[in-house]
């Protein structure tokens, strides 16, 4: 906890020294516990265009999503790690209720839209997107190899950082990386 609260405030006295930049180095110092798997990329990387599917059927893209940070989640209904993360994930998306930070889920592969929402209900969960990316062309254009990833996506619609895994996304450590990220944008 020590360590965590130092690099709040270094990131803090960066982030002053450099109004709407955000020091990656400092933010990459919040990471503890399980988002020390978060992976930080040393140049942003570009997201496809690709298009999933919304909850009534519609296509939709994350080049549509541009102009927030975004915590895209790929997931599925059999994944029990996902089960776990979920509910963090939905927590992370209230702590942010009005910032511009968006948590997005996309189920990827086979998921029914009445699995996806029997899903959500027996975990409780009702204030995340229930997207889907049937045909895993998405997920496949983005490298998501195995169940759940994680991607961070700046604004400008770039992938900055990676988790590979289930995290606990309404951690301290999960809510100041993307408080420093969408303070400094």
């Amino acid at each position: 906890m020590k360590h965590l609260l130092a690099a709040v405030v270094y990131t803090g006295v960066a982030l002053l020294a450099n109004p709407g930049l955000a020091d990656m180095a400092a933010v990459e110092a919040l990471r503890d516990g399980t988002m020390k798997k978060l992976v930080f990329h040393d140049e942003p990387q570009p997201v496809p265009a690709t298009t999933f599917i919304d909850v009534s059927e519609a296509p939709i893209s994350l080049e549509e999503m541009r102009g927030e940070w975004l915590v895209v989640n790929f997931w599925a209904t059999w994944c029990a790690p996902c089960r776990k993360e979920m509910p963090t994930l939905a927590n992370l998306q209230t702590h942010f209720e009005g910032a511009p930070v968006e948590v997005v889920t996309i189920a990827t592969g086979r998921n029914a839209p009445e699995g996806i929402r029997r899903f959500f209900e027996e975990i409780g969960v009702d204030n995340l997107p229930q997207h889907r990316d049937p045909k895993q062309a998405l997920a496949r254009e983005m490298g998501v190899l195995g169940l759940p990833i994680t991607v961070i996506i700046d604004p400008d619609g770039r992938e900055v950082a990676r988790l590979r895994g289930d995290a606990d996304w309404d951690s301290d450590s999960a809510v100041a990386i993307l408080e420093a990220l969408s303070s400094g944008s």
